[in-house]
């Protein structure tokens, strides 16, 4: 009888255990929320000269429909019609992307790389709906600033950014989405980080992703490392079956997180570059 309470306290206690870590856990992530989902290195962490790179970038400036300014960097090909708007990942800005930037010029297109929000010279604080914002005023700037045709203007995002990309490429006509490194939804990275139960449910932010990405209207390329420790291949290989046809898939065999461009090497740029000028196919 006695040894039969005692079981029942047992659990008792490790049940209000286990809520009371919810508990404390879903009121951390609600008070910091945005201090878990963004990390983001101010100018000058991280810049360099361009010219350092090779590179001959004009310094912009745009503005969010909040009136948050946003700083950039737009790299010419007055040759090529077509523009590539790149959105960094997380924990990195526009200056730590540099050497990224001097290889996606080997395509030969125009690029915008922009800063989010609170990212390098930006203005304003990042959270979920600011950084959409972000990423459609870049759109606004190629489109009717640079007067690019929509239909040439191609978005890509790593990791944070595939989100950013997503979400432009779900409302905007363009000419093509890249997704490369990126997660499915933000619940899904809260169980993965957590690894308790109901985790998913807590953050206010949603960065849904999965369900963003059947709404696209383009051809859609979603790349990611198989050995990406941050953000395993299988979230890449979900957006990739969400997405409509014509998608294309490309697993960057060995790859982690941020080096699928240099792991990749030719095969990786091959297919880019194919993107790039319309010759995506329809798989699956």
């Amino acid at each position: 009888m006695h040894s039969a309470r005692r079981v029942k306290r047992f659990i008792l206690s490790r049940l209000l255990l286990v809520g009371l870590a919810l508990v404390v856990t879903m009121g951390l992530l609600r008070t910091f929320e945005n201090r878990f989902i963004f990390f983001p290195p101010r100018y000058p962490e991280g810049f360099s000269s361009p010219q350092a790179y090779g590179l001959q970038l004009e310094e912009i400036w745009v503005t969010a429909r909040d009136g948050v300014r946003l700083n950039g960097w737009f790299l010419s090909q007055p040759a090529s019609p077509r523009v590539l708007v790149w959105f960094h990942g997380n924990a990195e800005n526009i200056g730590m992307g540099l050497d990224h930037m001097r290889a996606l010029s080997r395509l030969g297109v125009n690029i915008l790389a922009i800063d989010y929000r609170g990212y390098g010279k930006s203005e304003g604080s990042p959270d979920e709906a600011g950084v959409y914002q972000d990423g459609d005023a870049a759109y606004r700037f190629v489109v009717e600033g640079r007067r690019f045709e929509a239909r040439k203007v191609f978005v890509y995002g790593h990791s944070l950014g595939g989100a950013v990309a997503i979400d432009v490429a779900s409302q905007r006509e363009c000419g093509g989405l890249i997704v490369e490194s990126s997660f499915t939804t933000v619940g899904a990275m809260a169980r993965l980080m957590f690894h308790l139960p109901f985790t998913e449910y807590l953050p206010r932010s949603r960065f849904d992703s999965l369900a963003k990405i059947a709404r696209v209207r383009a051809p859609v390329l979603v790349i990611h490392g198989t050995r990406d420790q941050v953000i395993p291949c299988a979230m890449g290989r979900k957006l990739y079956e969400a997405a409509p046809q014509p998608k294309s898939f490309l697993a960057i065999e060995g790859a982690e997180h941020d080096d699928p461009y240099v792991v990749g090497g030719e095969v990786y740029w091959q297919r880019l570059a194919q993107f790039v000028q319309g010759g995506v196919k329809n798989e699956g």
